[in-house]
């Protein structure tokens, strides 16, 4: 096992007791020796996150971005961030970047939708939803969000579709 994943699952190991402290110290040092790795900004970044250090977490994953561009996970976390500060417009880019390089995760759309929402594009909503859909089709949220997204649109047809689908695994 290579050294960077034993710390990585030590580090999961003290996150699961809640010693942030504890983590963090260790993965100070661990980066002030493996400086190159992007695992431990993940890391870092997840418990600044959980922490609601947002400052700290994008500090780390701006670091981390500038290792890997493409990386999907970094690119998502900079979206949260981001989002979270109430810069939509620019968080939408990441986002964008993030389903660019993990095409086809119905998460990340999902959570493109709801970025869509928040600026009014609705014809974005829908196609988006209606991939992340045909991605996962037995997906609850999906099926909802997309039903929610069509009556916003007048759609009461599909959306009619959609409501009898949800109806059926209800009554199941």
């Amino acid at each position: 096992m290579d050294k960077i994943k034993e710390i990585v699952l030590q580090i999961e190991s003290l996150k699961s007791e809640q010693k942030y402290s504890n983590a963090i110290a260790i993965l100070e040092n661990a980066i002030s020796t493996y400086n190159g790795d992007y695992r431990l900004y993940e890391e870092l970044a997840d418990i600044y996150l959980y922490k609601w250090e947002l400052a700290k977490g994008l500090k780390s994953v701006n670091f981390a971005l500038n290792l890997n561009k493409k990386s999907a996970t970094w690119n998502y976390l900079k979206w949260f961030i981001l989002l979270s500060q109430d810069k939509i417009s620019d968080a939408i880019k990441y986002l964008e970047l993030s389903n660019k390089y993990l095409w086809n995760n119905s998460e990340v759309l999902r959570n493109l939708w709801w970025a869509y929402t928040m600026i009014w594009n609705s014809e974005r909503w829908i196609a988006i939803l209606k991939r992340a859909l045909i991605i996962t089709p037995h997906d609850d949220l999906i099926t909802e969000d997309l039903a929610m997204a069509l009556i916003w649109i007048w759609e009461i047809s599909e959306w009619n579709g959609l409501l009898k689908k949800i109806w059926k695994k209800i009554m199941t």
